[in-house]
């Protein structure tokens, strides 16, 4: 985990860019060490990179913010590592299509909650939860900006999108239940029955010609 944490930063340092993650937040007790968050199977979000060593069978989440020319951008996903098993692979496969569900909400005119609710619509028959405290959120010249974007809500609801608003979209998917716990280092949140989870963002601009992913891979 520490040596992809180490290509991150070298790479964002490369392109004259800074990470949003390392140092957050400032004057903190305990501001976040590292470039990305590595998350690693029960572990949903904010894992902090280090020596563990990933194994044949896991799964892991990389999360990473950048600032560039005082813009923020975030995205994350989940990959396998080596051969998961078929119910692991699934579940990457519902995570990162309920984010596509929610991105095509991300419409002039929409309303925030037909974004939340498209992930908790997609999901829940399939027999996955999503989690409840955290989300998504607002981007700007910050790491997190209003509004929060849950994952689970009503459509209809929340607050008019309009051209111009720039939203981090992140499904949160697990196959057990949802509840979290944080632990110990302050950072790292894991499934309260550990069971394995994914987790998916891309940042997203609402135009005139509908939602732009900003965070693409060409």
């Amino acid at each position: 985990q520490g040596e992809l944490d180490q290509i991150a930063y070298n790479i964002i340092e490369k392109y004259g860019a800074t990470p949003a993650f390392l140092g957050h937040p400032k004057g903190s007790k305990h501001p976040f060490p590292a470039t990305i968050t590595a998350s690693v199977n029960e572990e949903l979000v904010h894992g902090i990179p280090g020596d563990r060593v990933l194994q044949d069978g896991d799964i892991v989440s990389l999360d990473c913010g950048t600032i560039y020319k005082g813009w923020v951008s975030d995205s994350a996903f989940t990959w396998p590592v080596g051969q998961v098993t078929e119910d692991v692979q699934k579940l990457l496969e519902v995570t990162e299509s309920s984010l596509y569900k929610a991105i095509d909400q991300c419409m002039a005119g929409n309303r925030l909650g037909d974004v939340s609710s498209s992930v908790q619509r997609y999901i829940e028959p399939l027999g996955y939860n999503v989690v409840r405290q955290y989300g998504g959120h607002g981007v700007g010249r910050k790491m997190w900006e209003e509004p929060h974007i849950p994952n689970w809500g009503d459509p209809g609801k929340g607050i008019k999108l309009r051209r111009g608003m720039v939203f981090a979209v992140e499904p949160m998917v697990m196959i057990g239940g949802p509840e979290v716990e944080v632990l110990d280092d302050h950072w790292t949140i894991v499934t309260a029955d550990r069971q394995w989870c994914a987790h998916f963002e891309h940042t997203i601009a609402v135009t005139e010609n509908g939602p732009d992913v900003l965070t693409k891979m060409d």
